[in-house]
């Protein structure tokens, strides 16, 4: 098998990607970041995501993004119950290029040329770094900027949820198995990992298990 990092939030999509990446052969080395987001109940969850998908090695690295905030989930900023207009403040400055750059230096560590993330462009809240544009260009980046991507068989930016809907991503992780029980996707989630049901998060995650005509096991407040 080769090895594959894959960034594992806690959340239903990484879970999915999980899923994929074991799908597709891969030892998953799966990543989680405290990054000072506002509950670690996600990271609880990432913990049993990567134990109950057969993750080969599960790692949570230290970054502190509360220290420059700028962010409803990194700083003293109300997290909104209601879409609006442009990019919300829920939106944390530059985290999944520091996320996926922590997982490049872990894919040379470990001799993996492909990283596998979550990211979604089309049922999401409007983060500029959940683009298909933002991946081409980070996956250039990778093989500019590493001894892997120069000497070696260059990387690879996987992003298999890309252009799925919500409702896309619950049928497909019911496919391969993904309990969705364990997974915390709320912005305000309590210490037990019990969702809010109001904030951008909750709505798009209900909405996708109603889609697709699933029932929600999310554990609500």
């Amino acid at each position: 098998m080769k090895n594959a990092v894959v960034l594992l939030s806690g959340g239903m999509d990484s879970a999915v990607v999980v899923a994929i990446a074991r799908a597709q052969g891969f030892a998953v080395h799966a990543l989680s970041v405290r990054y000072g987001q506002r509950h670690t109940s996600e990271l609880d969850a990432a913990a049993r995501v990567a134990q109950s998908l057969g993750a080969v090695a599960h790692k949570t690295v230290h970054v502190n993004l509360r220290s420059i905030g700028g962010s409803a989930l990194t700083d003293d900023i109300d997290v909104p119950e209601a879409g609006g207009p442009g990019i919300p403040v829920t939106y944390v400055p530059a985290r999944n290029t520091i996320m996926l750059s922590v997982a490049l230096g872990w894919a040379e560590v470990l001799g993996a040329s492909d990283i596998f993330c979550g990211v979604n462009a089309v049922d999401y809240s409007g983060y500029p770094d959940c683009r298909p544009e933002f991946i081409e260009a980070f996956e250039k980046l990778a093989n500019l900027a590493t001894k892997a991507g120069v000497e070696g068989a260059g990387l690879r930016i996987h992003a298999p949820l890309l252009r799925l809907s919500k409702a896309d991503i619950v049928r497909e992780g019911m496919r391969l198995g993904v309990d969705f029980s364990q997974t915390v996707s709320c912005y305000q989630a309590d210490d037990q990992g019990r969702a809010c049901g109001h904030c951008d998060a909750c709505r798009l995650r209900a909405a996708g298990f109603a889609d697709a005509g699933v029932p929600d096991p999310t554990h609500y407040a």
